[in-house]
């Protein structure tokens, strides 16, 4: 018997109704998902999308208006199923009079650990996100880049199976996002799974093996992350293209532009392309380049969208 998805959904619906205008919005709208355990998941999404409102129902925040959604097999209202998560919300506030081995601390207790663990654990932590120097300090003191490290910290405080992180790079340098990229991949070789809720597209491929793009509540896409960025075609130069086999190019390619005397043509195909290159031969064109090309998330993300 296979073991239960960390996440699944199935036809997970969240309707608003606004009774002064007599209508009804739908964030989410009949979103069936499932999360197998140890996976990096991306919810990608423009503003308004549901992502937010998602998130809420599968933490028990919200309750849905039709559907249902299941931690390890457990529904997710059972305290018991929301035990093995750790979350970091978007724009969490944290008390600043509280230092930051002090705040761990704090969420220590809230998370059921011992007393004698929290120490130790809140000293693991703050060494891993690259706070040992400032757990004496008052939070207050901290840059926004360092309270959303610390705000990973206190996530992991319980050793969570399941973790849901919402914009965890936000507010981050590059060296930050590299460090929290490096721990959530370390955690995902531990059997963690790792959610992540985000509009940084470029984070979102450079970690996350699956993700699932929303459009006005429902999913619009969902597939791994190197099937939907791989084999977009390939990209073609030339020089010095007559004017007759130039438009004859700019026919079979799916598209061309041509700047300082050099042909630049995009194909769906290999054959394609190679049947340009032996025209282009055939001619006594010199063959500046040829290379396989691929998607970026940000491009899948776009044409989704538009469509």
């Amino acid at each position: 018997m296979s073991a239960p998805a960390a996440i699944e959904t199935t036809g997970l619906t969240k309707v608003y109704r606004v009774l002064w205008r007599r209508r009804a919005v739908r964030a989410v709208d009949g979103v069936s998902l499932r999360i197998e355990p140890g996976t990096s998941f991306g919810l990608l999404g423009p503003n308004g999308a549901g992502k937010t409102t998602f998130v809420k129902m599968l933490l028990a925040v919200a309750r849905p208006t039709a559907g249902a959604a299941r931690l390890f097999g457990l529904d997710c209202h059972r305290p018991e199923a929301r035990r093995p998560v750790g979350y970091l919300p978007e724009n969490h506030r944290l008390p600043g009079y509280l230092t930051g081995s002090g705040m761990l601390d704090l969420y220590a207790g809230l998370s059921g650990l011992a007393a004698r663990e929290r120490k130790r654990r809140a000293t693991e932590l703050l060494a891993l996100v690259g706070l040992e120097k400032w757990g004496g300090t008052r939070l207050s003191r901290y840059s926004k880049g360092m309270l959303q490290r610390l705000g990973l910290a206190q996530a992991l405080m319980h050793r969570p199976r399941l973790l849901v992180l919402d914009e965890p790079s936000d507010g981050v340098d590059p060296v930050g996002r590299r460090q929290i990229r490096e721990i959530l991949q370390e955690l995902e070789q531990q059997g963690v799974t790792v959610f992540i809720n985000s509009h940084l597209l470029a984070e979102v491929e450079l970690f996350c093996r699956q993700v699932a793009i929303l459009h006005r509540g429902r999913v619009a896409l969902v597939g791994k992350v190197k099937e939907l960025t791989a084999g977009k075609g390939y990209k073609l130069s030339a020089a010095a293209v007559p004017e007759r086999l130039e438009e004859e190019l700019r026919r079979r390619a799916a598209a061309a532009a041509s700047a300082d005397g050099l042909l630049e043509m995009q194909f769906a195909s290999r054959e394609e392309a190679n049947q340009a290159v032996d025209l282009l031969r055939r001619e006594g064109c010199e063959i500046e380049g040829l290379a396989p090309t691929t998607s970026t998330l940000e491009e899948v993300f776009m044409r989704t969208i538009r469509a």
